[in-house]
């Protein structure tokens, strides 16, 4: 044997022995599907207010071992006005399925000529680097409820006037530090997908120690003054606080579709980010919500889950009773020592005045992981 056939023989068993390390590390490596399904829930696991409407709750657990939830609430009898009177409040627990309790308002209003001096709303908190960033919608304008409680109306100068904020805090039971300007703000060109409002943060600490944050926008697309259409569009930045750099893509994007999905969570979990959101299929002639799986590899380009379909609003309580909510979204999930133990959601039933009378529910989340 030559040196020229000896040599191509050593660079040939080179390469079949890399070849075969990568396989073998990307097959021990793959990111596994995952199957959510729900647990039953329990009468404790309802959190409510009395005169209160309550909605989307999202839970801590803090260094005193207890369960903070951070949900908005507003005077239940003048209606739907959410948009021009939620407060973010404060609740604790013992336990992430409750009960909870009532303890203070973290995010109260603080004036009209503040960005979020009237409003804030859809809290989402998360604990780096020591501190607790809770993450909301704000707003102002007239603070006037429009309508009759049972036939509200829009208030669409608060509406338009949404921008999302962040909170700071070293302990969740202590003040919140809010800032005088939004941390995403509108697009200044007419022309952006959030030249119009931005809303409803969610955000997720990623593998390189950055941040990754998911909020609703809507455009000037269509007429005022409701506009449109109404998008998602992702975030990045090194601080919690920003600043954020915007990406043009779209994610949870139905073609054709001006309002497709919402309420977006998003976490990192097994090499792969994941999400939870409320889907709005729109039939032409109604509307069907339900949740839905996506996920990402970069957290940027989201596709369907291969497990796609969550639930159509069903919830089956520890007695066998099953229950079918109008609405069921908001959703949080709330992940205990790298495991998601519990989704949080807003829910609403109507009582035989039609009186609408939301709640907080957490349900225990059943995840099975599927290669």
């Amino acid at each position: 044997m030559n040196k020229s056939t000896l040599w191509s023989l050593v660079i040939t068993s080179m390469v079949l022995i890399s070849c075969g390390k990568k396989n073998t590390k990307t097959s021990s490596t793959i990111s596994p599907d995952f199957k959510i399904e729900f647990g039953k829930v329990a009468s404790k696991s309802v959190f409510s207010e009395k005169g209160m409407s309550v909605w989307g709750g999202s839970l801590i657990k803090g260094d005193d071992n207890l369960y903070h939830l951070f949900y908005s609430r507003w005077p239940e009898a003048p209606g739907w006005i959410w948009v021009s009177h939620s407060e973010i409040a404060h609740a604790v627990s013992t336990s992430p399925f409750g009960p909870f309790k009532f303890k203070n308002v973290a995010l109260p209003a603080r004036g009209a000529h503040y960005w979020d001096g009237l409003v804030t709303h859809n809290p989402t908190i998360i604990k780096a680097k020591g501190k607790y960033y809770l993450y909301y919608m704000g707003n102002t304008g007239d603070g006037k409820i429009l309508g009759v409680p049972g036939k509200e109306e829009l208030n669409w100068v608060h509406r338009n006037n949404q921008r999302i904020g962040v909170a700071v805090a070293d302990d969740p039971n202590g003040t919140f530090k809010r800032f005088d300007k939004p941390l995403i703000d509108i697009s200044s060109d007419d022309n952006a997908s959030d030249a119009l409002m931005t809303s409803n943060p969610s955000i997720c600490q990623r593998p390189d120690g950055g941040f990754t944050l998911i909020y609703k926008g809507v455009g000037k697309k269509f007429p005022l003054p409701s506009g449109g259409p109404v998008v998602h569009m992702v975030a990045t930045s090194d601080s919690p606080t920003g600043p954020f750099v915007k990406s043009e893509k779209l994610v949870f994007h139905f073609e054709g579709e001006r309002f497709p999905a919402e309420d977006p969570y998003i976490w990192y979990q097994d090499g792969r980010y994941r999400a939870i959101v409320k889907r709005i299929k729109d039939t032409g002639k109604s509307r069907i919500f339900s949740l839905v799986q996506f996920d990402s590899e970069n957290g940027i380009d989201w596709q369907p889950s291969k497990h796609h379909e969550i639930s159509e609003r069903v919830v089956q309580w520890e007695n066998g009773k099953v229950q079918q909510f109008t609405h069921l979204e908001r959703p949080q999930v709330y992940i205990e020592n790298g495991k998601p133990i519990a989704l949080l959601c807003a829910a609403d039933t109507l009582d035989a005045n039609k009186v609408r009378h939301s709640f907080n529910i957490q349900i225990p989340l059943i995840i099975k992981k599927v290669k």
